[in-house]
């Protein structure tokens, strides 16, 4: 597990971003906090280290919003699959050829690969964020070893 601290919004997306050059095809990176804690700005930062020039909303009503850029970008926002069994194909999206982020990932916990990167985002202060990462799996662990140097 690393913890980074963040203080301002364009800090997280820098970080997010510098995350996702170092992401493969079929990646899974799963995002926890409380609703406003900065989860859909770092999925920005993600997209836009990974070229995809659309913007980046929360896919809140339609639970996964597809984007092209350098790969494929999965948004996935399950929070309304609270309580769901439904699996709506998340096999296609998390052993395909693009990298899928997924809030709110508690919620499909049985569904999810066993090797992923977990990343939950605290409030600290108005504007002070951190971001605890666990790495599952040996890719993970260099993944964010990679980041942290």
């Amino acid at each position: 597990m690393a913890k980074i601290q963040s203080d301002t919004e364009l800090e997280t997306i820098s970080i997010a971003e510098k995350l996702a050059l170092l992401l493969k095809p079929g990646d899974v990176v799963t995002l926890e906090g409380e609703l406003g804690s900065g989860k859909t700005t770092f999925t920005k930062g993600l997209a836009k280290g990974l070229g995809v020039k659309r913007n980046i909303s929360s896919p809140t009503f339609t639970i996964i919003k597809e984007y092209e850029g350098e790969m494929p970008f999965y948004h996935m926002d399950v929070y309304r699959l609270e309580n769901s069994e439904e699996d709506i194909g998340f096999d296609e999206y998390f052993h395909g050829n693009g990298i899928t982020v997924v809030e709110w990932a508690h919620f499909i916990e049985e569904f999810l690969p066993e090797e992923r990167l977990e990343i939950s985002i605290s409030y600290l202060n108005e504007d002070r964020r951190e971001l605890e990462l666990t790495p599952t799996g040996p890719h993970f662990k260099w993944v964010v070893n990679e980041l942290m140097s």
